[in-house]
């Protein structure tokens, strides 16, 4: 009884911490983020009052809260809408790819941490965070802007690419034979693109099987089936977001539309939670060892993601302003770099404390570069006024007969 009133209370301390920072951030207009995520660090392990009862419960809630992003953003677009994105944005992929897995990569040849440590490290620059992107998308009200089916088509590449990498890099981790590999890779494709298919082939079956004009069902239906589906990716070595996002593009029309309105708030809630337990997972104390490399490589990282969205949306023939918008809306790295680094400390410790400062430090600047990238760029390229052209003489000559 004693764990559950202790448990009550940090919760509700916790949730109406992050409903005052939310209302701070708001008032200033702020992205919100990089406020919870300190005030994990200050909850956290190492931080000034580490919570203790409810951290159990804080993790799941993470975990929701990803998954519910994912589902949200999902819910925007349709499945032909997103076999069509894959089908023009895989050239900006591979360029995503080159550009953002070779800092990483390189960086852990120069530390000397081998190899499989320098795979790990490439996953960890490589991909953005969906859930951190997601939610300054919404922030920032541009869901509707034209650049950001383009950043959504990077970002569902990037999810499904983790379906082929976490098996190969787990693999790697675990010196597990190519065979062994082999089989866990195929299960991972074979899951995504089966659901692929039926979301292409019977959504509109599954939006019916799904719809009722009672708003408690719905969302009862709606976020069963979401977290059921993002257990059973998980658990077939796909990863949970993907399995929530391709829920979302199955469900069309009224019933995406009934279901977003139903989710929102509880997406909020839990989004908050999941910065919040970043947050709590990270020791202050062991980030100023690994500074610098860090802001290093978030930096050169930084830079490699904006020119990824810029190329990206330059393909899409997007005008310049939506170039700079969704360069900056691709910083912010989260989720699976952590995910990433999680699974590689076993190999190479050092690497857990780099990327979480690292991760850290561009989950903060993130949501900065996406507000300030664009009207910085328009400042920086502001051509200055011409002077005004010199007047000819025939006309000095008949201002001075005027003036006479």
């Amino acid at each position: 009884m004693h764990d559950t009133t202790a448990m009550l209370i940090e919760l509700g301390t916790v949730i109406l911490g992050l409903g005052v920072l939310g209302r701070l951030a708001g008032r200033v207009g702020f992205s919100p983020i990089p406020l919870y995520l300190l005030a994990g660090l200050a909850f956290g392990h190492g931080g000034i009052v580490p919570l203790q009862a409810s951290e159990e419960f804080i993790a799941t809630g993470a975990e929701i809260g990803v998954i519910l992003l994912l589902l949200l953003l999902g819910l925007e677009y349709s499945a032909s809408e997103l076999v069509t994105n894959l089908k023009t944005q895989y050239p900006s992929g591979a360029v995503d790819f080159v550009l953002n897995a070779a800092p990483g990569a390189v960086a852990a040849l120069i530390l000397g941490w081998g190899p499989v440590a320098a795979v790990a490290l490439a996953g960890v620059t490589w991909i953005s965070s969906s859930g951190v992107i997601a939610k300054v998308l919404g922030d920032l009200g541009r869901l509707g802007n034209r650049e950001t089916p383009v950043i959504l088509g990077i970002l569902v590449i990037e999810d499904l690419a983790m379906a082929v990498y976490l098996p190969i890099l787990t693999a790697m981790l675990a010196g597990v034979s190519l065979a062994g590999g082999s089989v866990t890779l195929l299960i991972s494709l074979g899951t995504v693109g089966a659901v692929l298919y039926v979301a292409l082939r019977h959504g509109r079956l599954i939006s019916k099987a799904v719809s009722s004009d009672n708003a408690e069902m719905l969302l009862l239906v709606v976020l069963g089936l979401t977290l059921l589906v993002a257990g059973i990716a998980q658990e077939l070595q796909v990863s949970a977001a993907v399995g929530a996002f391709l829920v979302g593009i199955a469900l069309s029309g009224e019933v995406a539309e009934g279901a977003s309105n139903l989710l929102t708030p509880l997406r909020d809630l839990f989004a908050a939670v999941f910065f919040v337990f970043f947050g709590l997972s990270t020791d202050p104390a062991d980030i100023p060892p690994v500074l610098v490399p860090a802001l290093l490589l978030a930096v050169a990282t930084a830079l490699t993601k904006i020119a990824t969205g810029w190329y990206a949306a330059r393909r899409a023939g997007i005008g310049t302003r939506g170039r700079w918008r969704a360069g900056g809306t691709l910083v912010a790295r989260g989720e699976f770099s952590i995910v990433i680094a999680g699974l590689a400390v076993g190999v190479e410790p050092r690497i857990g404390p780099l990327a979480t400062a690292y991760v850290l430090i561009l989950v903060i600047i993130g949501p900065l570069a996406a507000r300030w990238t664009e009207p910085l760029a328009r400042r920086l390229t502001r051509r200055p006024a011409a002077p005004a052209p010199a007047p000819a003489p025939e006309a000095e000559k008949a201002d001075a007969v005027r003036t006479a």
